[in-house]
């Protein structure tokens, strides 16, 4: 059965249709306008564990400059649930590579497995810049990639807080390190910082092992140590958050006062520590302030601004 439309209701209709299709075309138009009268450059910044306060202050640091400066960029903020979740931190790199943000800001779980996925992403057009952890210098070399690394010096600030420790001690003494990632540069380079203030003031350093960044995992290294060495008289941390668990040992073991305790990274949680003395030292590298610096680094270069060098910022012991 055919169903007849008058003529008239037919005109209407097809005016109707005409009228939506013209707005339509127009709003879609004048969104485009708009976006590009108001594009901002879009920041991404990755960082390492967000179980660790120390990259929590990073990222709030991070927020609270953009919202000052919100005419200038846009911020996507990103963190792995663990230090060594490598596999998640490659992950996130290509998710904002898809996403096409215009700089990736990252603070990289390994200084080696993360040149491969940074290199994708440059070469998508991503501007990369590395701060915290530096990456590998003959990966980047290996892979034709150049990264400006914005960052501490790790090495000079564990040695700061390793004289601290070596004050306190008689040449001899036993000690201990519990590292970071071992393929991690910045973790490295604190361990060299611990071993060159011990070895300057001829302690005896018996066992060096990693703690992986967090807390737990070095709880368990640290309860062997004492175990192990009852005449142990400090162990060095490469984090606050291994030495969370180095002091829970030591506390553990009932050996607090005997056997002090070192960290890296002035979180919150070891401030009343530092009171008391269960924590003798630690070093500051400003973790509101690090995020910022790589961020106004990107933003110089997306602006048209030379590459910046390598940019060392500032590291500070912290004592009682």
């Amino acid at each position: 059965m055919k169903v007849m439309i008058p003529s008239a209701s037919l005109r209407n209709i097809v005016f109707v249709v005409a009228l939506l299709t013209l707005a339509l075309g127009l709003t879609a138009c004048n969104r485009e306008k708009s976006n590009e009268g108001s594009s901002q450059p879009r920041v991404a910044l990755i960082m390492k564990s967000l179980a660790n306060e120390f990259f929590l202050t990073m990222a709030d640091g991070a927020r609270k400059h953009q919202a000052a400066h919100r005419d200038q960029y846009e911020l996507i903020v990103n963190g792995i649930k663990n230090e060594t979740d490598l596999a998640e931190q490659v992950g996130l790199v290509e998710q904002m590579v898809a996403q096409q943000v215009n700089a990736i800001v990252i603070a990289p779980a390994d200084s080696k497995a993360l040149v491969p996925a940074l290199k994708r992403a440059k070469a998508a057009g991503v501007l990369v810049v590395n701060i915290d952890n530096k990456l590998d210098a003959g990966a980047l070399m290996e892979a034709d990639l150049s990264v400006p690394f914005v960052g501490p010096d790790n090495r000079a600030g564990a040695r700061l807080v390793g004289e601290v420790v070596a004050g306190k001690l008689t040449a001899g003494d036993k000690v201990a390190i519990i590292e970071g990632v071992p393929t991690a540069f910045n973790g490295q380079q604190r361990r060299a910082g611990f071993e060159d203030a011990m070895r300057t003031a001829g302690m005896n350093i018996v066992s060096v092992q990693s703690g992986y960044w967090e807390m737990d995992r070095a709880n368990n290294v640290a309860t062997a140590l004492l175990s192990e060495h009852p005449d142990l008289k400090a162990i060095l941390c490469g984090n606050d958050s291994m030495a969370l668990g180095a002091v829970a040992a030591v506390q553990a073991a009932g050996r607090t006062g005997k056997v002090l305790v070192a960290g890296f990274d002035n979180i919150a949680a070891v401030k009343p520590m530092l009171a008391d003395g269960r924590v003798v030292a630690t070093a500051d590298q400003h973790a509101d302030k690090l995020a910022v610096f790589g961020i106004e680094a990107a933003l110089k270069i997306l602006r048209g601004e030379a590459a910046p060098a390598d940019q060392t910022t500032a590291v500070d012991l912290v004592t009682r």
